[in-house]
């Protein structure tokens, strides 16, 4: 299994890296590194350095994704596809092709930066790979559900539609648990007009509930949600991770897996038509 992966790394790699798309990429690093790390200038500081990278590669990463996830959605990769014994072998490859060529123009970024850049203690240096790496894998796997080799049907829309919600959620909680109360508010002052006690009562409970420790349960699961991205950041400005900051960067590798085993499961299961 890890031979045939490996022999599907070096292939899309090949494909990719002599392709325009390679050249443009490229192109477009150095355009990055100039603009954003002019060697003229001082580079101000660690946490600069560190979070406009890491920006550079979330965003390097989904494009280099759906590029390599075209490529690999091409029909001449129909007898490829034919002779493996899982599918997601196939997706695997894209994954680790993605990944290596966006942490080798990451690299390039950072070494280039490091002229006239921000003086990094070895500490530093070794808290750069999981922070960088948890962001780039959590693009990638976005991109693969993004992109046509993966989407089945209306996948995308579920999976980006349920990622607004927890986006926008969070400015929005309070607005709307308001508005569920009022409407459990309504049905209970109707079941007590109808004379039904019981349920009545039941139901007003339930809209106290909401106003009051509602509002605080559901801003508290969307704050965990997010916590693993605020404490990266937190960190990277503090100059230095806590013990609890540390896992920031595990837990958004866990969401990348989670998406990847879900994204496995779209292509393993879906009727593959590869473009011509």
């Amino acid at each position: 299994m890890a031979q045939r992966i490996l022999t599907l790394i070096a292939y899309l790699l090949r494909q990719f890296m002599f392709s325009l798309a390679g050249i443009i990429y490229l192109l477009l690093t150095l355009a990055f590194w100039r603009l954003f790390f002019d060697p003229g200038q001082q580079t101000p500081e660690p946490a600069y350095y560190i979070l406009v990278i890491g920006i550079f590669g979330a965003v390097a990463a989904f494009l280099i994704t759906f590029s390599i996830a075209g490529r690999a959605n091409q029909a001449l990769n129909y007898p490829i596809l034919a002779r493996l014994p899982s599918r997601v072998e196939h997706l695997a490859a894209v994954l680790a092709s993605s990944l290596l060529v966006t942490l080798g123009l990451q690299l390039l970024v950072a070494l280039l930066a490091t002229f006239n850049g921000p003086s990094l203690t070895l500490g530093t240096i070794l808290e750069l790979p999981p922070v960088w790496l948890a962001i780039d894998l959590l693009a990638i796997v976005l991109a693969l559900h993004a992109s046509d080799l993966v989407a089945s049907g209306w996948s995308r829309v579920y999976i980006y539609g349920f990622l607004a919600i927890l986006l926008f959620g969070r400015q929005l909680d309070t607005p709307l648990v308001e508005w569920i109360a009022n409407r459990f508010y309504a049905s209970g002052a109707w079941f007590l007009r109808e004379g039904y006690m019981a349920p009545g009562s039941a139901i007003t409970r339930i809209a106290d509930w909401l106003l009051s420790a509602g509002v605080r349960l559901i801003g508290s699961i969307f704050d965990a949600v997010f916590w693993p991205f605020r404490a990266t950041a937190a960190a990277v400005v503090g100059g230095s991770f806590s013990p609890a900051q540390a896992l920031a960067p595990a837990l958004i590798v866990l969401y990348a897996t989670v998406l990847f085993v879900l994204a496995a499961d779209f292509f393993a299961t879906k009727d593959v038509y590869f473009t011509e």
